[in-house]
């Protein structure tokens, strides 16, 4: 059980976290008058794939089974697509499965077993579904875990590092051939999209803790959050250069879908938030499931983002995301290390 001091500390994170998304919303509420895409912090998944017919599109989708996964899963096969649900309960998966099929009979939807947390895991599904002979046209790294306790993984991997960035940055590399061969085959444009976060801006000083990924003594719930969401950005990027280089037909960007409450933070954190913050900061800041899957679509399928690779997204338009997350130097040094780690 959390002491008093630990929960206020949580408390005062929060409210340092939901202004860091205020400044972006406001920031956002300016672009919009300005930006191409038409949609802003307000508008809904189904709003931003409006026309969008993706049959014939087979996507993966990490953590389907709460929040905006569900409902990325649930319009992506509204739009026609076959989506995959990588799920770490299969059993909460298959029922996702089923609560879809009711709204959707004709949906394509499967559901296999994924749990980020563990190299193992990943190396199973990506075995399983680079072996089903199934095309893949878009890869949705949506999984991840917020301000949990110091814990590692069964890889000794501090659980948030590993669950919300290695773990997808593995199965990126395993599914990354299948991909390829499917862009290639099919002459469509394939999109590897990472859910970020603002969060990212909330990290240690050094950005990533390279050489201490792994020590309690100088872990901070929130900034490990933080440091996992900007390795997510600075993979994307880093990614985005190498398929550039390449000249692979396929994408890479990074966004941060906003702020849901009941996904961002534990029970236990959650109930430690002021209401009077939330009665503040409301509507502006707090997005619907329906609103925090919107982002994610749009990258997803909106043919206006065909060729657009490296950027990073916020209420489905184009950002700026902090310079730590433009460095192209520690995003080399992060693809380094993490080929070391995932050896």
């Amino acid at each position: 059980m959390a002491s008093l001091y630990q929960l206020l500390q949580v408390q005062y994170n929060i409210v340092i976290t939901l202004f860091t998304h205020t400044t972006r919303a406001t920031e956002n509420h300016t672009i919009l008058v300005m930006t191409s895409s038409g949609f802003s912090l307000s508008s809904t998944a189904e709003e931003v794939t409006h026309g969008i017919h993706g049959s014939g599109l087979t996507a993966i989708v990490t953590g389907t089974t709460h929040g905006i996964g569900i409902e990325t899963a649930r319009v992506l096969a509204l739009r026609g697509v076959h989506v995959i649900m990588g799920v770490r309960n299969i059993n909460a998966g298959k029922v996702v499965r089923e609560e879809i099929l009711k709204e959707i009979p004709k949906a394509k939807v499967s559901v296999m077993e994924l749990d980020l947390s563990s190299m193992a895991s990943v190396r199973k599904f990506a075995s399983e579904f680079n072996s089903s002979s199934l095309p893949l046209n878009i890869l949705i790294n949506n999984a991840g875990i917020c301000a949990a306790p110091f814990t590692l993984s069964k890889d000794n991997i501090e659980l948030q590092f590993a669950t919300n960035y290695l773990g997808h940055f593995l199965l990126t590399n395993l599914l990354l051939d299948t991909m390829k061969k499917t862009a290639n085959e099919s002459k469509k444009e394939g999109r590897i999209i990472i859910v970020s976060s603002d969060g990212h801006n909330y990290t240690y000083p050094e950005g990533i803790l390279f050489e201490k990924i792994n020590d309690e003594s100088s872990f901070d719930r929130w900034k490990a959050y933080g440091q996992s969401k900007l390795a997510n950005i600075l993979h994307a990027n880093e990614l985005a250069r190498y398929l550039k280089e390449d000249g692979v037909n396929i994408t890479a960007n990074s966004l941060h879908p906003g702020a849901i409450i009941t996904n961002i933070v534990s029970p236990e954190v959650g109930q430690t938030i002021p209401k009077g913050l939330l009665n503040v900061l409301g509507e502006f800041v707090i997005k619907s499931v329906q609103q925090g899957a919107a982002t994610t679509c749009y990258v997803a399928l909106n043919p206006q983002l065909n060729g657009i690779s490296g950027k990073f997204f916020s209420d489905s338009n184009v950002v700026e995301p902090s310079s730590q997350a433009k460095d192209t130097d520690l995003a080399k040094k992060l693809w380094d290390f993490s080929l070391k780690l995932i050896k």
